[in-house]
């Protein structure tokens, strides 16, 4: 297996990684080390939702999403297994986590030590952005403020112990796949900088003259969207910003901790459904945006796949992405001269509009008192879900056009989908009854006393002010399980739940088929008695809440009385909720691959309430064949990221609303 790597590879400018992770950790394993011997050169793991929201496989909220998204790390056993025969002081590893990195890093760092590693000499990210967890991804799972401690913990110790690893990766990719316009992107990344930043610092657990060693471990993992010099100047906004503000707020006077580093994925929300083999070229020039400036180039590049609205890539797909890279990368002169874009007239203005922009949103959070308190107001929460309402509505009236979504929808047939059950990978279900025995095996072969002590002593830190990191390793190395952790922290810290956005946002001005479809809601209602109630569900661990969330606002804005409790909810919390707002449909949004798992369970649920008759309509990926088994199963309908008009979504709901309650197929009220 040809790594480690050659010096000609390590001198490469980028690090490449393809997003990865799924099943177990030996399938996991066997994954990272294919891409390794093809020529990858860092690891960047996914990991699968209980992981990400401190849960064992075998709790409740775990059904159905076990290994779904990512590798479930559940004790030290698994780390091992995650990176047998991988030289942890020879990789580069990007870990997405943020709720639990401290766990997964403290894990991470005991397999080293096992290995013999230099724990010093360890490099690599924890994403470790929680802001943007309230915003987007959706897997917090303590309060902001408990948060930033585990946030602040992590960067005084790694400064110290680890000062190779990058504690905390401000993450504006999700926000612009929440619906972020770069200005907003720019302003509420480097919001939350300055708030971790200021809590370091306030913390006193750094010494001033190290704090420019603070600086240069922050990194960034932005998005890049299709409109290419707007995203290839946001990036030069952004190298801008961060020197000024490292300068004259922290007065690093450093140059090189100063350096704006950050890595990208391209972004994933652009990809389509509809001609997904389109997704390659889109790929291809959203790296470019990234690349192409020499003087604000990412350090590390991942790509997705082209096949990621459709479900899991495969590992031929993964390949696919690692390749685009290593044909800009080897064979093209692109990296051979200085940047290309100094002194372009036009870049310097568009990136003069961006930082004033960015300037004047920065001002507006910090007038609320920061990003802690911007997120527990709502108010960059509701501006996200704004601008992707706003988004979505360009794209349905036309003005902003998708190749084969909204233009040019006509196709040849696609040899790529002709067999669409192996077009995309598939997670044995037998994978999350494997985890369950696993870890039930674990827990009893352990020594209870050392457990004990160690989550007693992670109890009694998490009540004083201590760093949390070393108590924190103490149960790592005890054989402490992630749901155990995280549950010592939920009894200190509480849970949270984050404002939705969905109450500041607008679809807009209705045009003509918006303004029809009122009608057929109001009349509809006034059939059955009373306003149609539509019930808005996030079942499972499944944080990405955006496509819910402008569910949400075109139903309301569509008429609907809409009852909207944000994520993480149960099957049986749904189903009361249905009981108790005596709704007329029920939506649910799932987009972990736990469709099979989460939808029969809340059928069954309404079924046992006497709810047989509010009918279910399921939004999020789900590959045709699962769609088939959940209207065979009592599902009304189906939809899929094909179809992108929310106004036709709900005049569907409409329809199937009438048709449950044994109404003519109209509505119009004439």
């Amino acid at each position: 297996m040809p790594f480690p790597r050659t010096p000609e590879e390590r001198d490469r400018p980028w690090v490449m990684r393809t997003y990865a992770g799924h099943s177990s950790p030996a399938e996991s394993n066997a994954l990272y080390r294919r891409n390794l011997a093809k020529g990858q050169t860092g690891l960047s793991v996914a990991f699968d939702l209980p992981t990400q929201t401190g849960y064992d496989p075998d709790d409740e909220l775990a059904v159905g999403e076990v290994g779904k998204v990512g590798v479930p790390v559940t004790h030290i056993g698994d780390m091992r297994a995650l990176f047998d025969s991988i030289p942890l002081d020879e990789m580069n590893t990007s870990m997405t986590i943020n709720a639990t990195a401290m766990w997964l890093l403290a894990l991470y760092q005991a397999v080293a030590e096992e290995h013999g590693h230099d724990v010093a000499e360890l490099a690599g990210t924890t994403q470790n952005d929680i802001i943007k967890e309230y915003l987007s991804r959706g897997t917090y799972v303590f309060p902001p403020g408990p948060s930033m401690r585990l946030t602040t913990d992590m960067v005084a110790y790694t400064v110290s112990a680890m000062p190779r690893w990058n504690p905390v990766n401000i993450c504006s990719y999700h926000l612009q796949e929440a619906g972020a316009t770069p200005v907003q992107e720019i302003a509420y990344a480097m919001s939350t900088a300055i708030a971790v930043l200021d809590s370091v610092r306030d913390s006193g657990q750094v010494p001033p003259d190290r704090f420019g060693e603070v600086v240069a471990r922050i990194s960034f993992f932005v998005n890049a969207g299709m409109r290419f010099v707007e995203e290839m100047c946001k990036l030069r906004a952004f190298t801008q910003l961060w020197d000024e503000l490292t300068l004259q707020r922290y007065g690093v006077r450093d140059s090189r901790h100063r350096r704006f580093r950050y890595g990208v994925q391209v972004n994933s929300l652009g990809l389509t459904e509809a001609q997904p083999e389109n997704n390659v070229q889109r790929i291809v020039l959203e790296m470019l945006a990234v690349t192409l400036s020499r003087d604000a180039r990412a350090r590390a590049v991942q790509l997705p796949a082209w096949n990621e609205a459709l479900g899991l890539p495969r590992p031929w797909d993964q390949q696919w992405s690692l390749r685009l890279q290593q044909v800009l990368a080897y064979e093209t002169d692109l990296l051979e001269y200085e940047d290309l874009f100094t002194g372009s007239v036009v870049v310097e203005r568009k990136v003069a509009d961006l930082v004033e922009g960015a300037r004047e949103e920065m001002a507006r959070v910090a007038e609320l008192g920061g990003a802690v308190a911007a997120v527990e107001s709502g108010y960059m929460k509701g501006r996200l879900v704004a601008s992707l309402a706003e988004r979505r509505r360009r794209i349905e009236s036309g003005e902003d056009v998708v190749v084969g979504v909204n233009r040019f929808e006509g196709t040849e047939p696609n040899p790529l989908l002709a067999d669409l059950d192996t077009a995309i990978q598939t997670v044995d279900p037998a994978v999350e009854a494997a985890a369950c025995a696993s870890v039930q095996r674990w827990r009893a072969a352990r020594d209870p006393e050392p457990v004990r002590r160690a989550l007693d002593a992670l109890r009694a830190a998490a009540g004083s002010d201590v760093n949390l990191v070393p108590a924190t390793l103490d149960c790592a190395r005890a054989g402490v399980t992630t749901g155990e952790w995280a549950g010592v922290l939920r009894e200190v810290f509480g849970e949270y739940r984050a404002p939705t956005g969905v109450a500041a946002a607008s679809a807009g001005t209705a045009d003509a088929t918006l303004t029809g479809v009122r009608e057929r809601v109001r009349a509809t209602g006034a059939e059955l008695g009373g306003r149609l109630r539509f019930l808005v569900g996030k079942p499972g661990l499944d944080g990405h809440s955006n496509g819910a969330e402008q569910i949400a606002v075109r139903a309301r804005d569509a008429g609907f009385e809409v009852v909207y409790q944000g994520i993480r909810l149960t099957p049986a919390q749904i189903v009361s909720a249905a009981v108790e707002e005596d709704v007329h449909v029920v939506g649910l949004s799932v987009l972990s691959g736990s469709h099979l798992q989460v939808v029969p369970a809340v059928l069954a649920g309404l079924r046992e309430a006497g709810l047989d008759d509010v009918p279910v309509v399921v939004g999020g990926i789900v590959p045709d064949s699962d769609a088939r088994r959940l209207r065979e199963q009592g599902v009304a309908r189906v939809f899929t990221p094909k179809d992108f008009g929310l106004t036709e979504i709900m005049s569907q709901v409409v329809d199937v609303v009438r048709a449950a309650n044994g109404l003519d197929a109209g509505g119009s009220g004439g």
